[in-house]
Protein backbone atom coordinates (compact mmCIF):
# COMPACT_ATOMS: atom_id res chain seq x y z
CA UNK A 1 0.00 0.00 0.00
CA UNK A 2 3.18 2.44 1.09
CA UNK A 3 4.03 2.51 -2.68
CA UNK A 4 0.93 2.87 -4.16
CA UNK A 5 0.24 6.00 -2.09
CA UNK A 6 4.09 7.15 -2.62
CA UNK A 7 3.42 6.92 -6.83
CA UNK A 8 -0.41 8.77 -6.15
CA UNK A 9 1.54 11.95 -3.34
CA UNK A 10 4.55 12.19 -6.42
CA UNK A 11 2.88 12.17 -9.04
CA UNK A 12 0.13 15.19 -7.96
CA UNK A 13 3.48 17.30 -7.09
CA UNK A 14 4.97 16.75 -10.58
CA UNK A 15 2.02 17.42 -12.50
CA UNK A 16 -0.13 20.08 -10.97
CA UNK A 17 2.24 23.09 -11.89
CA UNK A 18 0.99 24.86 -14.60
CA UNK A 19 2.97 23.60 -17.38
CA UNK A 20 2.78 23.39 -21.44
CA UNK A 21 1.32 19.91 -21.50
CA UNK A 22 -1.55 20.82 -18.82
CA UNK A 23 -2.19 24.00 -20.60
CA UNK A 24 -2.62 22.55 -24.02
CA UNK A 25 -5.23 19.76 -22.68
CA UNK A 26 -7.27 22.52 -20.71
CA UNK A 27 -6.98 24.64 -24.24
CA UNK A 28 -8.58 21.86 -25.71
CA UNK A 29 -11.06 21.18 -23.56
CA UNK A 30 -12.29 25.22 -23.11
CA UNK A 31 -12.23 26.15 -27.14
CA UNK A 32 -14.12 22.34 -27.99
CA UNK A 33 -18.01 23.03 -28.26
CA UNK A 34 -18.26 19.00 -27.11
CA UNK A 35 -15.93 17.37 -24.61
CA UNK A 36 -15.19 14.00 -27.11
CA UNK A 37 -13.77 16.72 -29.37
CA UNK A 38 -10.93 17.34 -26.76
CA UNK A 39 -10.04 13.42 -26.39
CA UNK A 40 -7.35 13.28 -29.02
CA UNK A 41 -5.60 15.52 -27.09
CA UNK A 42 -6.63 14.00 -23.79
CA UNK A 43 -5.42 10.23 -24.83
CA UNK A 44 -2.71 11.25 -26.64
CA UNK A 45 -1.09 12.77 -23.79
CA UNK A 46 -2.16 10.33 -21.50
CA UNK A 47 -0.28 7.53 -23.52
CA UNK A 48 2.66 9.82 -23.92
CA UNK A 49 3.07 10.18 -20.06
CA UNK A 50 2.33 6.24 -19.82
CA UNK A 51 5.63 6.10 -22.07
CA UNK A 52 7.60 8.11 -20.30
CA UNK A 53 7.02 7.13 -16.99
CA UNK A 54 7.49 3.46 -17.48
CA UNK A 55 10.78 3.92 -19.57
CA UNK A 56 12.08 5.96 -16.56
CA UNK A 57 10.74 3.16 -14.14
CA UNK A 58 12.76 0.68 -16.50
CA UNK A 59 15.74 2.92 -16.47
CA UNK A 60 15.74 3.19 -20.29
CA UNK A 61 15.30 6.61 -19.99
CA UNK A 62 19.18 7.12 -17.61
CA UNK A 63 20.83 5.47 -20.48
CA UNK A 64 19.35 7.77 -23.43
CA UNK A 65 20.31 11.19 -21.56
CA UNK A 66 23.51 9.91 -20.72
CA UNK A 67 24.62 11.19 -24.56
CA UNK A 68 25.02 14.85 -24.37
CA UNK A 69 24.48 15.11 -28.08
CA UNK A 70 20.92 14.00 -27.53
CA UNK A 71 19.84 16.04 -24.58
CA UNK A 72 21.40 18.98 -26.45
CA UNK A 73 19.12 17.81 -29.34
CA UNK A 74 16.31 17.24 -27.37
CA UNK A 75 16.73 21.20 -25.51
CA UNK A 76 17.34 22.46 -29.08
CA UNK A 77 13.87 20.66 -30.87
CA UNK A 78 11.70 21.66 -27.84
CA UNK A 79 12.45 25.19 -27.31
CA UNK A 80 12.10 25.91 -31.21
CA UNK A 81 8.50 23.74 -31.22
CA UNK A 82 7.52 25.41 -27.76
CA UNK A 83 8.25 28.81 -29.67
CA UNK A 84 6.24 27.56 -32.64
CA UNK A 85 3.31 26.08 -30.12
CA UNK A 86 2.72 29.61 -28.49
CA UNK A 87 2.43 31.89 -31.73
CA UNK A 88 -0.66 29.19 -32.93
CA UNK A 89 -2.13 29.69 -29.61
CA UNK A 90 -1.59 33.14 -29.59
CA UNK A 91 -3.22 33.90 -33.23
CA UNK A 92 -6.13 31.46 -32.96
CA UNK A 93 -9.44 33.75 -32.46
CA UNK A 94 -11.92 31.80 -30.08
CA UNK A 95 -15.64 32.24 -31.66
CA UNK A 96 -18.90 31.24 -30.28
CA UNK A 97 -21.45 29.26 -31.66
CA UNK A 98 -21.99 27.47 -34.82
CA UNK A 99 -18.44 29.13 -35.36
CA UNK A 100 -17.14 27.49 -32.83
CA UNK A 101 -16.22 24.61 -35.29
CA UNK A 102 -13.45 26.86 -37.09
CA UNK A 103 -11.40 27.58 -34.25
CA UNK A 104 -10.53 24.56 -33.12
CA UNK A 105 -7.55 21.99 -33.59
CA UNK A 106 -8.00 19.25 -35.54
CA UNK A 107 -8.08 15.80 -34.53
CA UNK A 108 -4.74 15.31 -36.10
CA UNK A 109 -3.45 18.41 -35.03
CA UNK A 110 -4.38 17.55 -31.30
CA UNK A 111 -2.69 14.74 -31.86
CA UNK A 112 0.65 16.01 -33.11
CA UNK A 113 0.58 18.94 -30.51
CA UNK A 114 0.03 16.98 -27.82
CA UNK A 115 2.21 14.24 -28.51
CA UNK A 116 5.40 17.18 -29.01
CA UNK A 117 4.48 18.81 -25.72
CA UNK A 118 4.71 15.64 -24.20
CA UNK A 119 7.78 13.91 -25.69
CA UNK A 120 9.86 17.49 -26.73
CA UNK A 121 9.69 19.03 -23.61
CA UNK A 122 12.75 18.36 -21.77
CA UNK A 123 12.16 20.07 -18.40
CA UNK A 124 9.08 17.77 -18.12
CA UNK A 125 11.39 14.40 -19.55
CA UNK A 126 13.65 15.48 -17.14
CA UNK A 127 11.76 15.70 -14.20
CA UNK A 128 10.04 11.98 -14.78
CA UNK A 129 13.68 10.95 -15.19
CA UNK A 130 15.21 12.31 -12.46
CA UNK A 131 12.11 11.96 -9.73
CA UNK A 132 9.78 9.01 -10.90
CA UNK A 133 12.99 7.04 -12.03
CA UNK A 134 14.84 7.90 -8.81
CA UNK A 135 11.92 7.50 -6.88
CA UNK A 136 11.18 4.25 -8.28
CA UNK A 137 14.26 2.53 -7.22
CA UNK A 138 13.51 2.02 -4.08
CA UNK A 139 11.13 -0.62 -4.87
CA UNK A 140 11.62 -4.04 -6.37
CA UNK A 141 8.80 -6.82 -7.57
CA UNK A 142 5.40 -6.12 -6.87
CA UNK A 143 5.70 -2.72 -4.85
CA UNK A 144 7.64 -1.06 -8.24
CA UNK A 145 4.16 -2.17 -9.80
CA UNK A 146 1.69 -0.57 -7.19
CA UNK A 147 4.12 2.19 -7.72
CA UNK A 148 4.03 2.68 -11.19
CA UNK A 149 0.17 2.64 -11.83
CA UNK A 150 -0.07 5.24 -9.32
CA UNK A 151 1.41 7.33 -10.93
CA UNK A 152 0.26 6.36 -14.28
CA UNK A 153 -3.57 6.04 -12.76
CA UNK A 154 -2.88 9.89 -11.39
CA UNK A 155 -1.75 10.98 -14.83
CA UNK A 156 -4.41 9.77 -16.67
CA UNK A 157 -7.27 11.18 -14.23
CA UNK A 158 -5.67 14.29 -14.30
CA UNK A 159 -5.89 15.02 -18.33
CA UNK A 160 -9.53 13.85 -18.66
CA UNK A 161 -9.68 16.37 -15.37
CA UNK A 162 -8.29 19.15 -17.35
CA UNK A 163 -9.83 18.82 -20.54
CA UNK A 164 -13.56 18.83 -18.11
CA UNK A 165 -12.65 21.98 -16.31
CA UNK A 166 -11.67 23.55 -19.51
CA UNK A 167 -15.07 22.28 -21.24
CA UNK A 168 -16.97 24.03 -18.48
CA UNK A 169 -15.34 27.06 -18.82
CA UNK A 170 -16.07 26.93 -22.31
CA UNK A 171 -19.67 26.51 -21.94
CA UNK A 172 -20.02 29.73 -19.54
CA UNK A 173 -17.91 31.56 -21.97
CA UNK A 174 -20.74 33.12 -24.19
CA UNK A 175 -19.13 36.01 -25.74
CA UNK A 176 -15.85 33.90 -26.10
CA UNK A 177 -14.11 37.17 -24.30
CA UNK A 178 -12.63 34.58 -21.55
CA UNK A 179 -11.65 31.46 -24.21
CA UNK A 180 -9.54 34.24 -26.10
CA UNK A 181 -7.66 35.79 -22.79
CA UNK A 182 -7.37 31.88 -21.91
CA UNK A 183 -5.57 31.73 -25.34
CA UNK A 184 -3.30 34.52 -24.57
CA UNK A 185 -2.30 33.44 -21.50
CA UNK A 186 -1.43 29.92 -22.73
CA UNK A 187 0.66 31.15 -25.33
CA UNK A 188 2.94 33.63 -22.54
CA UNK A 189 3.25 30.07 -20.37
CA UNK A 190 4.44 28.44 -23.50
CA UNK A 191 6.91 30.90 -24.52
CA UNK A 192 8.21 31.30 -20.89
CA UNK A 193 8.85 27.34 -20.54
CA UNK A 194 10.77 28.07 -24.11
CA UNK A 195 12.83 30.71 -22.80
CA UNK A 196 13.30 28.31 -19.43
CA UNK A 197 14.59 25.39 -21.93
CA UNK A 198 16.88 27.89 -23.85
CA UNK A 199 18.55 29.31 -20.21
CA UNK A 200 18.70 25.78 -19.24
CA UNK A 201 20.52 24.79 -22.44
CA UNK A 202 23.14 27.79 -21.74
CA UNK A 203 23.97 27.00 -18.11
CA UNK A 204 25.11 23.24 -19.22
Amino acid sequence: MEPFIHGIILAFGLILPLGVQNVFVFNQGATNKKFMHALPAVITAGICDTALIYTAIAGVSVIVFSFEWLKLALFLVGFFFLMYMGWAMWKTEPKTGTDLKGSRFSAKRQIMFAASVSLLNPHAIMDIIGVIGTSSLVYSGDEKWFFTAAVIGVSWIWFFSLALAGRKVGQFDASGRLLKKINKLSALIVWAMALYILSQLFSH
